[in-house]
Formats: C-alpha cells, sequence, structure tokens
C-alpha cells in the first residue's frame, strides 16, 4: 500500500481540490450550493487526479523522462516498486472508477439523462482521455509542451465554470475571471515541476515550457503567472465590490513572493522540489480565503 500511495502523489489533489473549490464557492455566494454534489465533485477530481498521476509516472518512465538521471523525487515504475503492467492495470482501473463516479455526479446534478448529463459525460470522457495521454501514449502532449495550456484549461475553465454549471446549471461568464486565477496558478504549480526537471527533460526530448525557455525565461514566465493570477482575482473583487473581506484573498500574497522567490534563487532540485507542494497549498489556501470572502 505505501508504494501505491506514493505513486498516487497525495501531495497534488489540494491543487484539484482548489479547482473545484472555487466553482463550489462561486455558486454558493450566487445561492446555489449542494452538498451532494459537492462530495461527488470533490470524489470525482481526486480519481482524475490520481489517474492522471499514475499514467504520468507510466508515461514518463517509458519515454525516458524518469530515467536514472532524473533528480527529482524517485517515480514508482522508473525505481522498480510498481511494475509496468500493474500500474498499466491501475490506470484501467481508474479510469473506470473516473468514468463511474463521474455519472453518479452528473445524475445527481441533473436529476436525468437528458442533454445537459451526455454533454457533461463527453466533457468527463475528455478529462479522462488529457489525464492519460499527458504523459502516456504514442504521442503524448506534455512532451510537445502542450501541459501549459492544457493545465489551464481543465484546471481553470473546466473545473471552476464545469462544476459551477453543477450547481446552478448555467454558464456564468462572470466567473472567467476567478477561474484565470486559479488557472494560472495551477500552471505555476506545473512550471515549477518543469523547472525543477528542465535538464532530465530536456536530455528526455520532453520539451515542456521551461525546455523550450530555458530557465532564465522560464522563471521571469513563473512570476508573470502568478502576477496574473492575482491581478485577475482583484479585478474581479473590484467588479463585484460590496465589503472589504472580499479581498481576504490578498492575505496568500507574501506566500506567492516565497515561491518566486524561491523559483529564481534556488537551483538545486532537491531544494526547488519543496515549493512544489508550497505552491499547490498557496493555491488552495487562496481559493478558501477568496471563497470566504464572498460568502461572508
Amino acid at each position: 500500500m505505501k508504494k501505491w500511495l506514493q505513486a498516487f502523489r497525495l501531495r497534488t489533489l489540494p491543487l484539484a481540490l482548489a479547482s473545484i473549490g472555487m466553482g463550489a464557492f462561486l455558486a454558493a455566494a450566487s445561492g446555489h450550493f449542494n452538498a451532494l454534489i459537492f462530495s461527488l465533485c470533490a470524489l470525482t477530481t481526486i480519481l482524475l487526479q490520481i489517474l492522471s498521476n499514475l499514467a504520468n509516472d507510466y508515461g514518463d518512465t517509458v519515454h525516458g523522462a524518469d530515467g536514472a538521471e532524473r533528480t527529482g523525487p524517485s517515480r514508482a515504475v522508473q525505481s522498480g516498486l510498481i511494475s509496468q503492467r500493474a500500474m498499466l492495470r491501475a490506470i484501467i482501473v481508474f479510469s473506470v472508477l473516473s468514468l463511474a463516479s463521474g455519472v453518479a455526479l452528473v445524475y445527481v446534478a441533473f436529476g436525468s439523462f437528458g442533454e445537459f448529463f451526455w454533454y457533461f459525460m463527453g466533457l468527463g470522457g475528455l478529462c479522462i482521455l488529457a489525464a492519460i495521454t499527458y504523459t502516456a501514449g504514442k504521442r503524448p502532449y506534455g512532451y510537445a509542451g502542450l501541459g501549459d495550456i492544457s493545465v489551464l484549461i481543465f484546471f481553470g475553465f473546466v473545473a471552476v465554470l464545469g462544476s459551477a454549471f453543477l450547481y446552478e446549471q448555467r454558464i456564468n461568464w462572470n466567473y472567467i475571471l476567478p477561474a484565470l486565477s486559479v488557472g494560472f496558478f495551477s500552471v505555476a504549480v506545473l512550471n515549477v515541476n518543469n523547472i525543477r526537471d528542465i535538464d532530465s527533460d530536456r536530455k528526455a526530448g520532453k520539451k515542456s515550457v521551461a525546455v523550450r525557455l530555458g530557465r532564465k525565461a522560464a522563471v521571469t514566465y513563473h512570476k508573470l503567472l502568478l502576477g496574473l493570477g492575482l491581478v485577475f482575482s482583484l479585478v474581479y473583487v473590484a467588479t463585484y465590490f460590496a465589503a472589504p473581506q472580499q479581498l481576504l484573498f490578498v492575505l496568500v500574497a507574501p506566500l506567492l513572493l516565497m515561491n518566486a522567490r524561491a523559483v529564481s534563487t534556488k537551483t538545486a532540485s532537491e531544494q526547488l522540489d519543496p515549493y512544489l507542494k508550497q505552491m499547490a497549498l498557496s493555491t488552495l489556501l487562496f481559493v478558501l480565503l477568496f471563497g470566504l470572502g464572498q460568502l461572508l
């Protein structure tokens, strides 16, 4: 069980929960919330994130990004703790579990197998496909440098606007700015990971955005992501300002500055690795403070 928990990469789960948490907070602030929908949404999100982590573990080993020269945390397949065959079986199991949880979620949200149900099932299928093909398969899109745009789409727009739709049953375009904030912070988490692994990724032919930009430009890109994430949330609050507590999320700014400084100054992988978790937790804290500010 310990080796599987390691492969699940539990430290990545706060980021996934932050995305659907933002959608829940926004819907609750507008008078729409359902505890059962939130529970199923959280379960589906966790299953999808674990599926993505397992597929990433398998794919990076097969394609060589998690080779012997990698200096980050060891992976389950690369280190031999879990065989490729066992990991493939786990990927299938979590694909089925994600689909089953998604079916239950969408049915509870809409109460029937109507038009919205099938739209969301198609979206769920895309989420599963995106989770698997990031680094697995013959032509993984993560190796072409498309991981950042994928994270922005799925952790930002799909997670926030999609989860809010489950409560309100309408697309609320006013939520675009909070979705962008969560999306950019989520991309920043991936960017910390890619800067940490920049040397091993380059040797393996994984052309992440960090590899394509080079370390110096990737650090500037990271600061831009953090700044834009904060700015978009400030613009949203300024647009719908009602009370000072809506600015509670500004308290996360020192943590973002700490992360930006670490990415700028720490070059060793083992020094930078803790800041991947720190960025994920900072994003979750941002969502909690932002959401509370909307509800209070």
